[in-house]
């Protein structure tokens, strides 16, 4: 099977869990890449958008935004975002359908790793102006909350990890390109004359259910709840557990650490 495809499958059924826990994206690298393109964007394209958070960010920065998300259940969550200026396209991120030179701004947000990179780039050359900018904002897991809940997510994912890699058909339903490489693949593209990463963070309120569920949203625990349950669930109900004590009914501060690749066409 096509790695688009695979991809695009691997977020099906859990479209509101993700919908309600995700962080949107903040407002720091719009600031950003506004500075850069030294003007306010006319058209800004989100690529592999999911379900919209990360495009309806947009309204007031530019003048119009269009969300591209292949799967079913993500893009219809996204197109119930829709507003004025903001609209949503069911398209792969190597072939969006779109006007070549239609955009000051093509961004991926927490995505550019399920795309290939080579062929995502290519269309990204063809839809972005002269002078535009391409970004990728990826932010780290867990956000800087308690310790003791972080060691208890990377003890969760080690084992989701492992499994992946002792059964095939679990490790066979998805292909992920490293993070750590989008600045080298914006590099190697030649499309960029200028490329850059910039860190940051974005704090955000979180209580022990959105921690559980921002946990849940991630694509890597739900294949195994959903193709093979049985293998997670007695780790899955202690790290519930562990994480609820925690928090002991408290909200508090979390802080999502960021990182955004870019280049300028």
């Amino acid at each position: 099977m096509d790695a688009s495809i695979k991809n695009k499958n691997r977020f099906l059924g859990f479209v509101d869990v993700y919908d309600q826990a995700r962080p949107g994206m903040p407002e720091y690298p719009i600031e950003i890449i506004t500075k850069y393109l030294n003007k306010r964007a006319d058209v800004v394209v989100d690529l592999g958008c999911g379900s919209g958070l990360s495009t309806i960010v947009w309204k007031n920065h530019c003048n119009a935004v269009i969300g591209i998300e292949p799967g079913d259940e993500m893009f219809l969550a996204a197109s119930k975002k829709a507003d004025s200026g903001i609209s949503f396209k069911k398209a792969f991120a190597h072939e969006t359908g779109l006007s070549g030179n239609c955009a000051d701004v093509v961004i991926c947000s927490q995505s550019f790793h399920w795309m290939n990179p080579e062929l995502t780039l290519s269309e990204v050359n063809r839809i972005l102006k002269t002078g535009g900018i391409f970004a990728a904002v990826d932010y780290d897991w867990p956000p800087v909350c308690k310790w003791e809940a972080e060691v208890a997510h990377k003890q969760l994912f080690y084992k989701v990890s492992c499994l992946e890699e002792e059964y095939v058909d679990l490790k066979d339903r998805f292909i992920r390109w490293d993070k750590n490489k989008h600045l080298s693949h914006i590099k190697d593209s030649g499309y960029f004359r200028h490329q850059r990463e910039i860190v940051f963070a974005n704090r955000e309120l979180c209580d022990a259910k959105r921690f559980i569920n921002m946990t849940l949203s991630q694509s890597g625990l739900q294949s195994i709840i959903q193709h093979k349950p049985y293998l997670i669930e007695s780790a899955l109900d202690e790290y519930v557990e562990t994480i609820q004590c925690l928090f002991a009914g408290e909200v508090m501060e979390a802080d999502f650490c960021y990182r955004m690749r870019l280049g300028i066409k």
